[in-house]
């Protein structure tokens, strides 16, 4: 058995058929969905998809088991919750490697996507004794109001595969603490990740005799996730995703008047300024550049350096690109590991052919790698582009790692009308060490992110603060803060507690 099979079968993935594994506890009826590594080509598994009829059995099965899922005191519920995470303290091994080998993120990557799910428990275990409400005084004299939060019912969660079970995690986490059901549709990029998940739960649930439909998991590709968005059974879809995959569901969530709750596109900026810090510069651009070949939401795609220091700060750069180590992500030698497919591949040799064509310079060539080491075809040389804002290709999400290198001149306000000339708002850096810049930069006149860093890149998020952005990212936030309001609606409520019934605006009604 090879080091692969162990991990799949520590997670109870493997029923070995001529050196194939699938799901051994799959559900689902519909087409086979086969799931191959970029890492080598090879096929780890399939899992069968959902079918129409299998998705209504899902549903009845989250709808029966949120009626007595919410009654459990929120204490309760996070306990459950704590034991899921000590499970995934046990299994953060085998799920990192999973995460690396079927999504091709670097091993120190897929593990630390796991310890996001530890992290992310964590915090919702003392959330669960923190479900506040506020109390307001009344104007009518003898009544007291206040507002209290209850859990909203079944929520959907349709995730990429880039994070193919941290997001999962962040929502799912949070919706149990509030009282909610999740019904989850993993990408089809990563399924196994998904049923390992699944799997790692419901011995949860099991050992604490919760119902089964407190977690649910539906493999499928686009029309699954369309089953999702138009059924008015789930009042809240939490979709991470491309721009144009989050308009859909939010036309149709919004159709019929539901909440979505949206992480998508970003195309994330770092400025630096004259008072940067060159080391640092370099450190968190090539990381948010190249971390996860560039797959990640909040990957540096545009790097805005002052005319004074341009020179210097690009000879860095392509400096460090040189010591970059390409190759099995599972080695924890290599920086970088492929992309997901070779659809991405043709994505960014198309960008990189775009940028050029549009009068763009490349710095740092590109292409994608061959030899036995690189067999799936899906490896490539992060790529670094000279170019214009204004490109076309530079206000898209290139999801590889084509670094974007822009000039500015004279004050930060022109940096920002760069960093800000998108129509993406998610993450956002600058290098400075001058106080004016940075506050300027945090100011109502200064980023327009979600997420806006003073000396730190644009890539990652702690678990403590809500994770999200605007405009064409969707406005969604998850993860810390008080992120877990979405997942629960508001009600007002009114108590009288004399004899009188006084009217608003003095009416009176009397019989």
């Amino acid at each position: 058995m090879t080091d692969i099979q162990k991990t799949l079968k520590s997670l109870g993935l493997i029923e070995l058929n001529n050196g194939v594994s699938t799901g051994s506890n799959n559900f689902g009826n519909g087409k086979i969905i086969e799931s191959y590594s970029p890492v080598d080509g090879k096929l780890i598994g399939k899992v069968t998809s959902a079918s129409p009829k299998d998705y209504e059995i899902v549903l009845q099965s989250a709808t029966k088991a949120f009626k007595s899922f919410r009654t459990i005191p929120a204490p309760q519920r996070g306990e459950m919750v704590r034991q899921f995470g000590d499970k995934l303290r046990e299994l953060k091994q085998p799920l990192g490697t999973l995460v690396s080998y079927e999504m091709g993120k670097s091993l120190q990557e897929g593990l630390g996507e796991v310890q996001e799910m530890i992290d992310i428990c964590d915090f919702a275990v003392g959330l669960s004794r923190q479900l506040h409400g506020l109390t307001m005084h009344s104007e009518r004299p003898g009544h007291r109001m206040y507002e209290q939060y209850h859990p909203l019912g079944v929520v959907g969660i349709i995730s990429a595969f880039n994070f193919p079970v941290a997001v999962w995690a962040w929502n799912t986490a949070l919706a149990w603490i509030c009282g909610d059901v999740c019904v989850w549709k993993p990408s089809e990029k990563a399924p196994l990740c998904g049923v390992a998940c699944q799997n790692i739960v419901a011995a949860v649930l099991k050992e604490n005799n919760f119902p089964e439909g407190i977690s649910c998991l539906v493999n499928g590709d686009y029309k699954v996730g369309q089953l999702m968005t138009n059924d008015t059974r789930i009042p809240l879809i939490s979709a991470t995703g491309s721009t144009r995959m989050g308009k859909i569901v939010a036309k149709d969530v919004a159709g019929r008047l539901g909440r979505s709750l949206l992480e998508l596109g970003g195309n994330n900026a770092i400025i630096v300024t004259p008072d940067a810090d060159i080391k640092m510069t370099v450190i968190g651009a090539v990381f948010g550049a190249c971390g996860t070949a560039g797959q990640r939401c909040t990957s540096t795609r545009r790097l805005i350096i002052h005319d004074s220091i341009y020179d210097k700060v690009v000879a860095a750069i392509v400096t460090a690109y040189k010591q970059l180590r390409i190759g099995n992500p599972l080695d924890e030698n290599n920086h970088v590991g492929p992309l997901i497919d070779k659809d991405a591949v043709k994505m960014y040799l198309n960008a990189l052919d775009k940028v050029v064509e549009e009068g763009g310079t490349i710095l740092v060539d590109g292409g994608v790698l061959s030899g036995e080491e690189y067999e799936s075809g899906c490896y490539v040389k992060p790529a670094i582009a000279e170019a214009k804002n204004s490109f076309e290709i530079v206000q898209q999400e290139t999801f590889a790692p084509i670094l974007y290198i822009l000039k500015y001149s004279g004050t930060i306000e022109n940096a920002m009308d760069i960093q800000n000339g998108v129509a993406q708002g998610l993450s956002s850096a600058i290098m400075t060490n001058n106080l004016r810049e940075a506050e300027y930069f945090l100011s109502v006149q200064g980023s327009d992110c979600g997420i806006a860093n003073v000396n730190i890149g644009t890539s990652g998020a702690e678990i403590g603060g809500a994770f999200g952005g605007e405009k064409e990212t969707g406005g969604g936030r998850e993860s810390g803060s008080d992120a877990w309001k979405v997942y629960m609606r508001r009600q007002t409520n009114t108590i009288n507690y004399t004899t009188e019934l006084p009217l608003s605006q003095g009416i009176k009604f009397e019989l």
